[in-house]
C-alpha cells in the first residue's frame, strides 16, 4: 500500500448509489479503515423514494458533512450538472468508473472533476480525446468486509460457476463450450430470455450466497460481455476480486498486462481462448490439491495488494495503479 501516514485526515463523501453490497460502500469503509471521516450519499435511494425532492436532500447531506473531498461514481450524475457544480466547488474531486463503456452522462460528469479514475487501462485515451483533462487507471479491488469465503451449499455443487448478467451473447459461446465437459451452474440477472442449452440456475446472487457459489464449484469461471474487453490492458471485471476474495479457483480471460495483477498457476488461471479454457478447466477438475493450493495463495495475495484500501490509498494521493 501506498504510504498515506503523512496525509492529514480527510473528510470524504462518495456521491451515488447505495447499500451494504455497493461499491460505494466499500469506498467509504476503506476511507475510515484509512483513518479518515467518511459519508456515503445515496443519490439512487434518495430519489427512488423522493422523486424531485431528492436533490435539495442530497444536497444539505453533503453540505452539512463539509467534506474536504467528494468521489462521485456515475449514479451521481442523476443530480444535475448545476447542482454537482456548486457541491464540487471549492472541494477536491474525482469519478471513479467501473464500466467498460461509458452512460448518458458519464463523459459530462467526468469533465466537472479534477480526475477521472476508469478501471479499463486501454481506454485512458479515448476519454482525453473527449475533453477530460486527466484520466488515471485505477482498478477495482476485493472487499475484506464482504469479499470472504462462505460455507459450500449441497445445491450450489457443481464443476464450474459463472456468475454475472445474461443479455451479452459475445460470453455465450464459452458458456456453451463449458457446458459440453463439465457441470456448469450459471447465475444472475437478464437471463430469462437466454438460450435454452445454457444452464441458468438462478438468478442474481450476492453477499455471503455469492461466496457459497463460489465455494460449492470447484472452479470460478470470469468470461467477458463486451469484444472490447478481449483486447483490452491490464484490466480485469470486478467478478476477479470477488472471487479471489472468496477463496475460489479463478478462471478468467487473458488480455496483455494481466500478470501485474496475479500470476498464471499461482494465483488464479488466465485462458487464451475457447479451446484453452475447456484444457484448463479438464486440466484443474483432475488436480484438487492444485486448485486449492491456486485459491488459498490468491487469496492471501488479494488481500495483501489488492484490496479497496490499496486502490483509494492511490486516489488520495492522486496516483494511478501503475504497472
Amino acid at each position: 500500500m501506498t504510504n498515506v501516514e503523512s496525509q492529514r485526515p480527510q473528510r470524504i463523501v462518495v456521491l451515488g448509489a447505495g447499500g451494504a453490497r455497493k461499491t460505494e460502500d466499500a469506498i467509504v469503509r476503506a476511507a475510515r479503515g484509512l483513518g479518515h471521516a467518511a459519508r456515503a450519499v445515496n443519490v439512487v435511494g434518495w430519489r427512488r423514494r423522493l422523486g424531485p425532492l431528492a436533490a435539495p436532500l442530497v444536497d444539505r447531506l453533503v453540505s452539512s458533512f463539509a467534506p474536504d473531498r467528494i468521489i462521485v461514481t456515475r449514479h451521481a450524475w442523476a443530480l444535475g450538472e448545476a447542482r454537482l457544480r456548486r457541491l464540487l466547488r471549492g472541494r477536491q474531486s474525482a469519478f471513479w468508473f467501473f464500466d467498460p463503456e461509458p452512460h448518458p452522462g458519464t463523459l459530462e460528469l467526468a469533465r466537472l472533476v479534477d480526475a477521472l479514475y476508469i478501471t479499463y487501462r486501454a481506454q485512458c485515451e479515448r476519454y482525453r480525446a473527449a475533453g477530460v483533462p486527466v484520466v488515471r487507471f485505477l482498478p477495482q479491488g476485493m472487499d475484506p468486509d464482504r469479499d470472504r469465503p462462505a460455507p459450500p451449499r449441497p445445491a450450489f455443487a457443481c464443476d464450474v460457476s459463472f456468475v454475472g448478467s445474461g443479455p451479452y451473447p459475445h460470453r455465450w459461446e464459452i458458456l456453451r463450450a463449458v457446458a459440453k465437459v463439465a457441470s456448469l451452474q450459471i447465475r444472475g440477472p437478464g437471463w430469462r430470455d437466454a438460450p435454452a442449452d445454457l444452464p441458468v440456475t438462478g438468478g442474481a446472487v450476492h453477499g455471503e450466497t455469492f461466496a457459497a457459489v463460489i465455494a460449492s464449484a470447484k472452479i470460478a469461471l470470469g468470461a467477458d460481455a463486451v469484444p472490447a474487453q478481449s483486447s483490452d490492458e491490464a484490466s480485469a471485471s470486478n467478478r476477479m476480486w470477488k472471487i479471489l476474495g472468496c477463496g475460489g479457483f479463478y478462471l478468467g480471460p487473458y488480455v496483455a498486462g494481466i500478470e501485474h495483477f496475479a500470476r498464471d498457476g499461482v494465483h488464479c488461471a488466465w485462458y487464451r481462448s475457447v479451446d484453452d479454457a475447456v484444457g484448463r478447466i479438464q486440466a484443474a477438475l483432475a488436480d484438487p490439491v492444485g486448485r486449492r493450493r491456486v485459491a488459498e495463495a490468491g487469496r492471501a495475495h488479494a488481500l495483501a495488494h489488492h484490496t479497496y484500501a490499496h486502490r483509494l490509498a492511490l486516489l488520495l494521493q492522486d496516483q494511478e495503479y501503475t504497472l
